[in-house]
């Protein structure tokens, strides 16, 4: 690529520009699509550029996770105003999240982000994230010693069926019926309620 095809950056445009190039190439082909290489190609600067910003292809699929991670605590804070059950609302958050940001999502939670610990934006991102189920569980008043383990069931069911859908398992077109009768509130049923003890006659 000549000098003169190559685009100019102003300072501090180039790094988000890289993000939504690596974030484009794992939703259109997988996290091995990405490369720092092809990366830059797409955003039109020399490879050495991206070095600027990125010191390996970790840390650049790192940044597009934190993203993620961003987007959907965003989308979760928003659910979390429901006025009929904020933990429901986060649910199919959840699940729409997933569903219109596959890669993205397979990228946030996959083997490449489990040492997310070695990246602070990233952390930072996926515990905030993480917060608003927190919340959503107390909304219920589920309040639990441990707010943090309280709050991994319904993460975990949500997760589990968003995977679910992903992979095909369960009808992606029942997506939103499912989970809305699976995250509703639990109502006791005629198993679990107790018969009041009779007093004894005197």
């Amino acid at each position: 690529m000549s000098t003169s095809k190559k685009r100019r950056y102003h300072h501090g445009d180039l790094r988000p520009a890289l993000i939504a190039a690596a974030r484009t190439l794992v939703e259109e082909s997988g996290v091995g699509a990405v490369s720092l290489r092809e990366t830059a190609r797409r955003v039109g600067v020399s490879a050495p550029a991206i070095y600027r910003h990125f010191a390996n292809k970790d840390s650049l699929l790192a940044a597009v996770a934190a993203e993620g991670f961003r987007d959907l605590g965003a989308a979760l804070a928003a659910a979390s105003r429901s006025e009929r059950d904020p933990l429901s609302a986060m649910g199919m958050a959840y699940v729409r999240f997933a569903l219109s940001r596959r890669g993205v999502f397979r990228l946030m939670f996959g083997p490449e982000m489990a040492k997310r610990a070695s990246f602070p934006e990233l952390k930072s991102a996926a515990d905030q994230a993480f917060q608003w189920l927190q919340g959503g569980v107390q909304a219920r008043g589920r309040v639990a010693q441990d707010s943090h383990l309280a709050a991994i069931a319904p993460w975990a069911l949500v997760h589990g069926l968003a995977q679910l859908f992903l992979d095909g398992v369960l009808p992606e077109t029942q997506a939103e019926t499912i989970t809305a009768a699976i995250t509703a509130p639990r109502r006791p049923a005629v198993s679990d309620v107790k018969p009041t003890p009779r007093r004894a006659a005197k």
